[in-house]
């Protein structure tokens, strides 16, 4: 079989549904070959005619996706390496995950049918700790996916200088389609496969795309019986009453208003106060974002799930819009709003555009049409590398992602902290102590952008792998 360069897959596939979730922060196609990608020519005359590819009879089709979100996180850090002048050993050591689990596992229905499901669990380094990342269910949940966003979580880790490494999983599921019975009996199987590989001092999950406070909640259960008590700390995003923080489900899109904010006084000179918005995905952290802007003067214009968006150039009422997503399912039909589609959406004429859906919406089909002034990334992965280099010759201003949504992992981190502790914070100390987080790494990113004379994205991930490079010397080798 020929080999494949992950890079070159950036914008060849097809496009991708948007994700009503909110891309967490939470955040590609196949990386193994397709029977497409398959050179038959060469493979050995032993194979079973019947099933040339050694595929199970249940693994879905690959879905067929606007990039590949492996691709991205590559063509970055290879930009990055490159400016780093960085040796072939490290950049081998650092582009590698270092574990990678695949399950196959059945779950009966409600109607007694036996269904089997296939999920992911990946650990792309833990140098610096134990490993820290969401669980998504989706049904475009793919390995490539899992490495790239544990990839981008070892990043968001150690710019944020938290005593973790990158990971990531996932389960190939639409969750609408089924019962909370059905839904609670996968994640327990699902969670009694990968419980080898997690446990606080391990691996630490959290929500992702499809997910929530009570899947984490059966997850740490789960794992609490098989252990024989009580772990509150095996899992994060959990709810309030059996071990969760207060603050968790806002501190994503507080995160990007926070960041936001931030820039907009550093760069430009002014507060959100009346700043036109536009926001991608309008899950927790869209729709999070959309109200912390707005609390803070913003003016919330377009939002957009999977079904597509709405804009008023007026301003949305969030109050209003929310009451109607409740009622009807999706954003559209919303009184007094113009319907518009998810890429007319990134292309609107405002001060901030917000994606925070699935990963690789701004490519290089469509970064020459972005007009937005600031892209704060809620999304991990929005923005392809070549689109990056388009919207630098614009002058368009990239918040990258791994500072832009850390408020999440911050939170998530203090969680963690207070669930090994037994002992937890008020609402306001968990905010104030996320925002001081944030804030006084931004300040060392963009001190490195002064310093290196490079974009944010650049200087985020200089600053991440030379802190994980000075930890793995320290470290040694073992053996």
């Amino acid at each position: 079989m020929a080999k494949r360069n992950p890079a070159q897959d950036v914008e060849t596939l097809a496009p991708g549904a948007v994700s009503t979730n909110g891309g967490a922060a939470m955040d590609g196609g196949p990386s193994v070959a397709t029977p497409t990608d398959i050179d038959h020519s060469e493979q050995p005359e032993s194979l079973d005619e019947e099933n040339p590819t050694g595929e199970t009879p249940y693994d879905p089709p690959p879905v067929a996706r606007r990039v590949s979100a492996y691709a991205v996180a590559l063509g970055q850090l290879e930009r990055v390496f490159d400016f780093m002048d960085l040796g072939a050993d490290m950049r081998a050591y650092l582009r590698t995950s270092q574990r990678e689990l695949i399950v196959h596992f059945p779950v009966q229905m409600d109607d007694g049918a036996i269904r089997m499901f296939t999920g992911f669990r990946v650990h792309h380094n833990m140098t610096k700790g134990p490993t820290k990342g969401g669980i998504r269910y989706h049904p475009d949940v793919s390995l490539d996916e899992c490495r790239a966003l544990a990839m981008w979580m070892t990043w968001k880790c150690a710019l944020m200088n938290l005593p973790y490494g990158g990971a990531k999983g996932g389960v190939i599921v639409d969750p609408s389609t089924l019962s909370k019975r059905e839904l609670e009996k996968m994640t327990r199987r699902y969670a009694t496969e990968i419980s080898p590989f997690i446990g606080p001092e391990r691996d630490i999950p959290a929500p992702d795309v499809g997910t929530n406070a009570q899947v984490m909640a059966w997850i740490m259960d789960t794992y609490s019986m098989h252990r024989g008590h009580s772990i509150p700390a095996v899992i994060t995003g959990k709810p309030v009453a059996i071990g969760g923080t207060l603050g968790r489900e806002s501190a994503t899109g507080l995160g990007v208003t926070y960041i936001t904010r931030a820039i907009m006084k550093q760069r430009f000179g002014r507060s959100l106060d009346d700043a036109s918005v536009a926001i991608q995905g309008f899950g927790n952290v869209g729709g999070w974002t959309a109200r912390t802007m707005h609390e803070r003067g913003a003016r919330v214009v377009a939002v957009s799930d999977k079904f597509g968006g709405i804009y008023n150039d007026k301003g949305l009422d969030l109050r209003q819009l929310q009451r109607h997503i409740q009622e009807t399912g999706s954003v559209l039909g919303y009184n007094g709003s113009d319907t518009i589609s998810n890429s007319e959406l990134l292309e609107l004429d405002v001060d901030v555009l917000v994606p925070a859906a699935l990963e690789g919406q701004i490519t290089k089909h469509n970064a020459h049409r972005i007009r937005a002034t600031i892209v704060a990334e809620g999304a991990n992965g929005p923005t392809t590398p070549d689109a990056d280099e388009i919207l630098a010759d614009k002058g368009v201003l990239v918040i990258p992602d791994i500072i832009c949504n850390a408020g999440g992992v911050v939170v998530s981190y203090f969680e963690w902290v207070q669930g090994l502790q037994s002992f937890f914070w008020d609402e306001g100390e968990v905010r104030r102590q996320m925002e001081r987080t944030l804030l006084d790494n931004l300040d060392v990113v963009i001190g490195t952008t002064t310093r290196r004379k490079c974009d944010l994205r650049t200087a985020a991930y200089v600053i991440s792998i030379e802190r994980i490079e000075e930890a793995m010397r320290l470290r040694g080798f073992y053996p």
